[in-house]
């Protein structure tokens, strides 16, 4: 099979809150028949998470965008009908607004019991939920040379997901926070520039032999080849309120994981300053998101994300008409018109505020505003 012949196979892995439906808190402990009743209707498409308060739903392998948005909703919705059964609310988001990570319960897992253990503060930190996607890359395509090229368009991923501007029941002034709160981690954030699988297996072997890691899913870098599937895996993005936004983001990175192995010259010149000029990006979309103004080192000019946005779509229009997601795509530049969740979370709270609502109150309303659109159609 050639690179064109590709399928570009995907799937797409989205982490929830799961809210308190009277006080709209996150949860400290989950009902195990709630995970039960998940298990029954759902398989194994529904995973704990490190922390009781989350979730995780996962698509099964997808060849279409109409597949993905067919297995995405039913997911959400799925999740959602048994978890009001229990007296839950689902909330996608990066961070909860009224998350206290003080309050949280690790999930009694062998792997979280080791991870807590290690990473003692941080670990009970992780009150975050992100949006995963897999792309199979075809054999023979080095996946970490592949990866070195796509990286400059994590920032524009994350700015388009951004979804966590309260932290602690506090505005953060981000609207990425999650970002910034997962930075506490080992190995997470931009990974270097590998040459190439072998080298970055060889990094993988050295860590595991000294007792840093077991494996490469030990690697929580914002993208990364994974260690279980032949795949590219985007891990930059919060997890979207939206569906349709997390729709057109996994869209664009399968888009874009086509478009550079079709056009190898695509992101071929770096220079020592680029890790450095992604990193300054992701703090830009942490920061502002969608109205961030980006880098292009090449220009030696800061651009407005509009701008930048739209060479990417340029860039991805013929993976776009080839897999039919032409919808999805254009979702993206509605998602600068209109905000992405932080922002609309951010307008819900000042209206709340400037009505007289205490901080509280109104970061309660934030929460009703997350819930009613998790589950929107």
């Amino acid at each position: 099979m050639t690179s064109s012949d590709h399928p570009y196979t995907y799937g797409i892995e989205e982490e929830f809150f799961l809210a308190s439906a009277v006080s709209r808190n996150a949860v400290t402990h989950v009902p195990k028949a709630f995970v039960r009743e998940c298990r029954a209707h759902m398989g194994e498409s529904v995973q704990h998470e490190m922390l009781q308060s989350q979730v995780e739903i996962a698509t099964p392998v997808l060849t279409s965008a109409a597949a993905a948005r067919e297995s995405l909703d039913a997911l959400r919705q799925g999740v959602g009908r048994i978890a009001a059964g229990h007296e839950l609310r689902l909330v996608a988001a990066g961070t909860h607004p009224l998350g206290a990570w003080r309050e949280q319960v690790h999930t009694d897992k062998p792997r979280y019991d080791s991870l807590m253990d290690d990473f003692q503060i941080i670990g009970r930190r992780n009150l975050l939920c992100a949006l995963h996607v897999h792309v199979a890359v075809p054999p023979g395509v080095d996946r970490v040379a592949l990866m070195n090229r796509i990286m400059p368009w994590l920032p524009v991923l994350l700015a388009l997901s951004t979804s966590s501007p309260f932290w602690n029941r506090q505005r953060t002034g981000l609207v990425g926070y999650r970002q910034a709160a997962y930075d506490e981690w080992p190995r997470t954030g931009i990974p270097d520039f590998f040459a190439n699988e072998a080298e970055y297996g060889a990094f993988v072997d050295l860590l595991a032999k000294c007792g840093a890691m077991r494996d490469g899913s030990f690697l929580w870098w914002a993208i990364r080849p994974s260690s279980r599937y032949p795949t590219l895996e985007l891990r930059i993005a919060d997890s979207c309120t939206h569906l349709d936004d997390a729709l057109a983001i996994a869209a664009a990175f399968r888009c874009l994981v086509a478009a550079y192995v079709r056009r190898p010259e695509l992101g071929a010149v770096r220079t020592t300053l680029t890790r450095r000029v992604i990193d300054e990006n992701r703090w830009r979309a942490k920061r502002y998101g969608v109205e961030a103004s980006l880098i292009d080192e090449a220009a030696a000019v800061a651009v407005p994300f509009e701008a930048m946005l739209e060479r990417l779509v340029a860039i991805l229009a013929p993976e776009a008409a080839s897999f039919d997601c032409e919808r999805e795509i254009a979702h993206l530049t509605h998602i600068v018109r209109r905000g992405s969740s932080a922002h609309e979370q951010l307008a819900v709270y000042r209206a709340r505020r400037d009505a007289g609502d205490s901080r509280l109150l109104a970061l309660q309303h934030v929460v009703d505003w997350l819930i009613a659109a998790t589950l929107a159609r």
